[in-house]
């Protein structure tokens, strides 16, 4: 037994350690007034982090806590995936079906369009959320076919399965139709079929009128601090992002989900498997570090959420926010990375150098990250800056002779060079992601 005790001790010492870093991840972007939130990270059923960061209402001092309710979002989607795929099992419809099978009076646009293609985003049904009339719409109350008449007559963008384009339309249209096939709300299928199988006590459809205990107000960052959210009538995000939850149901949900509990292995497959741009079934799957991840993000008045699964080693990653911003993707890609044991250097951690005029020219250049989207680097008197696309230019700082970082978002840049010292390409280190662009002068157009 002795012989066990000091492997126990170091086991011990070395989670108490991860959990620590894992919260100073979170404490920094608290700090620098980005995130306000619950947290939780689990590696299997073994919780490394469970916890709540400032405040469900800001008005009344409310901590957030691991039961504070959140809107999720888009994270919604996944969770009408899912219901789809619980009716394929059931033998009521087929992913590959027709819309038409199911709603005879659909336009002629449609003829082609399938229950995948909703699934995947490559319908080519207009979004519309993105419609210029869609903030005037917000406020006001309505139904799933009076949603589904905002963009059944709208031409498509492409032809079904050639592209894809994220639409929020597609989801709200499969909304429609499981109601439709089930013979029940959306709301209360989620409920039956899903939450309460999965013991997800916390989980539900939202609502503006109901009274729904330990709900979080969703703020917005401004200037002189932050805001209330403006208001969005809960009859619109349906099945496209009208849920909320809690960082313990969601690891219920990725228990329960990859546990087998839920779908079918040969569904689970399916729901898992991308079709176009990393998109499978309300599910983004990418590689990050070697890594496979399954992961969403979701944004909605007030709320910024991102849930992400590791199925290597089973761990789940969970950030939900009631202050708009990119801070959730961003700090669960620096979960993940502590939680695998790499380096992870926060913005407060980064120290300036200063490097001499000439250096900082070899830099400067256009680099491709995709045609018709460039970088470019430019000097202006001592300072290096960047510019990507249309976005407004911004300074960034040396922390080594290749290695450079922003101070207005969370992000670096590193330059690569050939074996003669000629800058060649740079990389994007942002959000857990690495996107190398290679340089294609070295004077800014």
């Amino acid at each position: 037994m002795r012989k066990l005790l000091l492997p126990l001790l170091l086991a011990g010492a070395c989670l108490a350690q991860e959990s620590s870093r894992m919260d100073q991840v979170a404490e920094s972007y608290v700090s620098s007034h980005q995130f306000m939130g619950s947290v939780l990270v689990a590696r299997g059923s073994r919780i490394l982090l469970d916890k709540g960061y400032g405040f469900a209402n800001l008005e009344w001092k409310i901590p957030n806590s691991p039961t504070t309710r959140f809107r999720l979002g888009s994270l919604t989607k996944q969770f009408t995936a899912a219901s789809i795929l619980l009716l394929e099992e059931r033998g009521k419809l087929n992913t590959g079906d027709l819309v038409r099978k199911y709603m005879p009076d659909a336009p002629a646009a449609w003829d082609k369009i399938t229950l995948f293609n909703l699934l995947t985003h490559t319908s080519g049904i207009p979004n519309f959320t993105s419609f210029p009339d869609y903030a005037a719409l917000e406020p006001f109350p309505t139904t799933p076919e009076k949603l589904v008449a905002r963009f059944r007559d709208k031409p498509l963008e492409f032809q079904p399965g050639e592209k894809w384009a994220y639409s929020n339309s597609g989801y709200v249209l499969l909304g429609y139709l499981l109601e439709k096939i089930s013979g029940q709300p959306y709301a209360q299928f989620v409920q039956q079929n899903i939450f309460t199988p999965l013991g997800m006590q916390d989980s539900g459809y939202d609502s503006n009128s109901a009274i729904i205990p330990h709900r979080a107000s969703g703020y917005v960052p401004r200037a002189n601090g932050p805001e209330n959210a403006g208001y969005i009538n809960m009859t619109i995000p349906q099945a496209a992002g009208g849920l909320y939850s809690t960082t313990e149901d969601l690891l219920r949900w990725e228990q329960g989900l990859f546990g087998g509990k839920l779908l079918s292995a040969a569904s689970l497959r399916k729901m898992t498997t991308p079709f176009k741009n990393h998109y499978a079934f309300g599910l983004d799957v990418a590689e990050t570090k070697g890594r496979k991840v399954i992961q969403h993000g979701g944004g909605i008045e007030g709320f910024n959420t991102f849930l992400a699964y590791y199925p290597e080693d089973k761990l789940t990653v969970v950030v939900l926010a009631n202050l708009n911003g990119v801070a959730p993707e961003a700090m669960a890609a620096k979960l993940a990375a502590v939680a695998h044991g790499e380096p992870v250097r926060l913005p407060s951690e980064r120290k300036q150098i200063t490097l001499a005029r000439g250096v900082l020219a070899h830099y400067v250049g256009t680099y491709a990250f995709a045609p018709g989207l460039n970088m470019l680097i430019m000097l202006e008197g001592d300072q290096l800056m960047t510019k990507l696309g249309s976005q407004p230019a911004i300074p960034i700082y040396p922390e080594s002779q290749t290695m450079f970082f922003t101070k207005v978002v969370d992000a670096e840049i590193e330059f690569q060079k050939d074996a003669k010292g000629a800058v060649t390409s740079l990389t994007l280190h942002q959000n857990g992601r690495d996107q190398k662009a290679p340089r294609t002068s070295a004077a800014v157009e």
